[in-house]
This record gives structure tokens, C-alpha cells and sequence, in this order.
């Protein structure tokens, strides 16, 4: 037979009962006066939760980089950029091929120092040579425009870069929010031509006059200790500083291409897929 309880107390009791009584209810005061005192639950846990960390600027990076790695596959031929951001995606592509969710890829590397990186982490390597259709490149920017028109090559590997993505079905451009401009040359930060070193001087002044109307001021970029920096091309880089945004970039990247003596120019003008941007509230992707 089950045993039944009552929430009532007993019509009679003994003093045994009463005593017992007489601790519950003593009891039940203790509990009703420590919970008086006791700090609201809500309290509790603002108290015991971590505060939300700040992300940094490699944080975006890493985000937006793993974002675009999201969409390598087995077998794809990939173009691999050059600096801070694309470095996090060489290195998610190899995390993922060393654990097998990947295989079967190539990557064709835009500078010595991507080289270096990928094949340390076993990434099979080669060049247009071999492979002159890319299925997908993935590359930082230095700057992003409303048209997804790019600056790039403050990390001095434009005219890799430009090979490389110009050889690719499908270019997707990683970011933080820092990079986005109004216009190409707005961030006032650096817009490089790769020049070769004959008579650099001479391209260097007839950069800075093409563009006096924009009051660019052109200088020669140099090592720490003062040398000039040199490409993996064997060429020098003339840097463009623009006060003003350049007004039309076909007509520029024409105008600068025209000159004898110039190797390459950093803007990179129609050529990407979409443009991954990580932000302070995510991740968002913009596309043509």
C-alpha cells in the first residue's frame, strides 16, 4: 500500500511532536531571514559573469579570414595572398588540410614570404606556369570603395597579387571595418607603384605631377635602415599619399600603367568577387 501524505497538521500531538514543531517552525525563520538578507539572484550572477571581451584588430581579421576559407573545396586551385589578414587564411587553409575536411588542393602564393608559410604548413605549392586558371584567391585589402574597387600592396607584393587574382574565377576580399573608404586614396595612407629601379627618381616626380591636382605627394619607400625597399621583383615602390580621393580610378590606373618605367599600381579596379568585412557587431558580406 502507498503511503500518503498530509500537508495538514495532526488534530492532536504528542511533546515529542510539538518539539519537532517547534524546530521546523524556528527553522523556517532562520531560512526566511537569511533570504531577506540575501543579495537578489540577478545580483548573484552579474557578479559572477565575465565581462564581454573587446575584440582586436587581428580578431576581425581572423573572423573574416575564416569566413572566406569557408568556402574552399577539395581539389581547388587557390590563390594565396600576401599579409597580416591573409596570413590567418593560410593558416585556417592548413589547419583544415592537415585534419583531412580538406584535400587535394594547390596553392599558387603571391610573395616569398606566403611561399614560406604555406609549405610549413605542408600546403602543395605552384605557379601559373602550371596552373594559369585559379579556381579562388583570397586576399586582404588596404582599402575598400562603395564599387568593391581596391587599394592593395602596402605589403609590397602588387604585382603578385594582381597576377594571381586576375588569374582567379573567383576573388574574395577579407577586411576589418577599418579599411572601408569613400573613395580609393582616402584613407590617406599609402597607394603603391612598383617602378623599376632605373631612373626611379625620374618616374617618382612624374607620379607626384600626375596627380598635383589631388595635392599627392609621392616618396620613395625605404627599409628601416634607410635603403630602398626592394620587391620580390627586384623593383623599387614608389608610394602615392593622396589629400584628396582620386576622382576616377580607370582613368588613374590608365594614366599610371602609361608611363615607362612603371611595373604595376596598387589599384586593383573591377577585379573582386566579394568583400568580407568583420565589424564590431560581425561579420557581413558585400557582393557586386
Amino acid at each position: 500500500m502507498a503511503a500518503t501524505f498530509s500537508l495538514l497538521p495532526p488534530t492532536s500531538c504528542s511533546s515529542t511532536t510539538l518539539l519537532r514543531h517547534h524546530h521546523r517552525n524556528a527553522g523556517a525563520k532562520l531560512l526566511q531571514l537569511h533570504l531577506r538578507h540575501r543579495k537578489p539572484f540577478s545580483t548573484v550572477i552579474k557578479s559572477l559573469s565575465t565581462p564581454t571581451p573587446t575584440l582586436t584588430q587581428d580578431d576581425l581579421k581572423k573572423l573574416a579570414a575564416e569566413k572566406a576559407v569557408d568556402s574552399v573545396k577539395s581539389g581547388m586551385v587557390l590563390g594565396l595572398g600576401t599579409g597580416s589578414t591573409a596570413a590567418f587564411a593560410v593558416a585556417r587553409i592548413g589547419q583544415l588540410l592537415s585534419s583531412g575536411q580538406i584535400s587535394n588542393i594547390v596553392g599558387i602564393p603571391t610573395s616569398k614570404r606566403t611561399a614560406e608559410q604555406a609549405a610549413s604548413l605542408g600546403i602543395p605549392l605552384s605557379g601559373l606556369d602550371d596552373h594559369p586558371r585559379i579556381d579562388l584567391a583570397i586576399d586582404g585589402a588596404d582599402e575598400v570603395d562603395p564599387n568593391l574597387d581596391l587599394v592593395k600592396g602596402r605589403g609590397g607584393a602588387l604585382l603578385r597579387e594582381k597576377m594571381v587574382e586576375a588569374a582567379s574565377d573567383k576573388f574574395i576580399v577579407v577586411v576589418d571595418e577599418t579599411k572601408l573608404v569613400d573613395g580609393l586614396g582616402g584613407s590617406g595612407l599609402a597607394m603603391p607603384v612598383e617602378v623599376v629601379q632605373f631612373c626611379w627618381q625620374y618616374n617618382l616626380k612624374r607620379l607626384q605631377e600626375l596627380f598635383k591636382e589631388l595635392d599627392c605627394e609621392a616618396k620613395l619607400r625605404l627599409e628601416a635602415d634607410g635603403k630602398p625597399y626592394v620587391t620580390d621583383n627586384s623593383n623599387y615602390i614608389v608610394d602615392l599619399y593622396f589629400k584628396t580621393p582620386i576622382k576616377d580610378g580607370d582613368a588613374a590606373g590608365r594614366e599610371i600603367s602609361a608611363l615607362e618605367g612603371v611595373v604595376e599600381h596598387g589599384l586593383f579596379l573591377g577585379m573582386a568577387s566579394e568583400v568580407i568585412i568583420a565589424g564590431k557587431t560581425g561579420v557581413s558580406v558585400k557582393t557586386k
